[in-house]
Parts: C-alpha cells; sequence; structure tokens
C-alpha cells in the first residue's frame, strides 16, 4: 500500500466499524489514546501526590538534619553540663573580684599605697562619672603622679597585680617643671568595673 492509498483509506474509516480499519491506523489510535489517558492520569491523579512527595521529601531531609543536631546535643549533654559549672563557677570568681560600691573607697586607698610604695608622690586621684554598659558599670578614676620613670613602671605593675580587676588607660607622661630634681608627672585613667545585677 503506497501513500497515497493509506491516505485515501484514512478518509473512508467507519468511525462505526473500528475493527475494519487498518492496522496501522488502530496502532495509532490505539497509542494516542494511551497517551491522552497517561496525560490525564498524570495530570488528575499523579501530579498533587507527586508535589506532596517532593514537599515531605524536602521536610524529612530538614527533620532529619535537625534529629542530627539534637541527637549530638542530647550525646553531649554530660559534657556541656559539666562546662556550664565550670563556666559558672569561673564567672562567679571573676565577679568577685569586681568591686562592689561599698568597696571602691577600699579599692581607691590600695591604689594610693601601691602608689606610695612605688615611690611615687600622688598629686590628685579622684573618681570621674560612671558609664554603664550592657552588662557592667564602668568607674574611671584621673590619677596624677610624680616620681621617676622606674617608679612609674613599679605602680603600673603592682596595680596589674591587685586582686580587683583593674585596668590603665591614656597615660601620659611629661617632665615635672616645678621639680628639681627631674622627676616626671604621670597622668593616666584607671578603670574599675562593677557587675550590672539587673
Amino acid at each position: 500500500m503506497d501513500a497515497k492509498e493509506f491516505i485515501e483509506s484514512l478518509n473512508n474509516l467507519d468511525p462505526e466499524n473500528i475493527g475494519g480499519w487498518p492496522f496501522p491506523v488502530k496502532l495509532a489510535m490505539w497509542l494516542a489514546a494511551c497517551v491522552v489517558a497517561g496525560f490525564l492520569v498524570y495530570h488528575f491523579l499523579l501530579s498533587d501526590s507527586l508535589a506532596k512527595l517532593d514537599s515531605t521529601a524536602a521536610k524529612e531531609t530538614q527533620l532529619m538534619q535537625e534529629y542530627e543536631k539534637k541527637a549530638y546535643q542530647a550525646s553531649n549533654l554530660d559534657a556541656y553540663k559539666e562546662q556550664m559549672t565550670e563556666m559558672e563557677s569561673t564567672f562567679g570568681a571573676l565577679l568577685r573580684q569586681l568591686p562592689s560600691d561599698t568597696e571602691v573607697p577600699g579599692l581607691l586607698e590600695d591604689i594610693s599605697h601601691t602608689g606610695l610604695s612605688a615611690g611615687l608622690t600622688f598629686n590628685t586621684i579622684k573618681l570621674a562619672p560612671e558609664t554603664s554598659k550592657e552588662f557592667y558599670v564602668e568607674l574611671p578614676i584621673d590619677i596624677e603622679v610624680k616620681g621617676g620613670f622606674h617608679s612609674f613602671g613599679a605602680f603600673v605593675s603592682a596595680v596589674a597585680s591587685l586582686p580587683r580587676i583593674v585596668t590603665l588607660h591614656d597615660f601620659e607622661i611629661k617632665p615635672d617643671g616645678k621639680s628639681q630634681n627631674h622627676e616626671l608627672t604621670m597622668s593616666i585613667r584607671a578603670k574599675t568595673y562593677r557587675y550590672k545585677e539587673n
């Protein structure tokens, strides 16, 4: 059967006698029906289920990652508790190094004694206004002392060794114009800290 005869046979197809159609036409119609049926099944029955499957698979991955993270945390819970206890102990020790309001005069006395022991003469030692930070209050102390360079070093070293936390900032050393024996004047700002409980 050539192409012309095949096309003529298509024009003469009887819809009421499908069994009498040529085999290639029946095969083409069968394939077309399968494709249409497959598309309809996919579109109306499977597409929502496949979308839900993808969503569930993504959620499964996320839940698996969360599970692994929590399983790791749970397996290390004892170590975390031990570390937390150690941190609380260290934090308490650090807090004890911060003076309370009532201990500031004692701290000033310690600084004065330290300076005098180093051979310095105090021109001034005065408290500056407190500065409130997020977790602590900073209390600056402006100090001006007179003495020799090595005495300044001994003073700074001794202040660093005090049992309370005191940091030294903004120092300036210059010759003392009033001194006969070439002494120096050092201006320095010491800062101590107080924990803000609230």
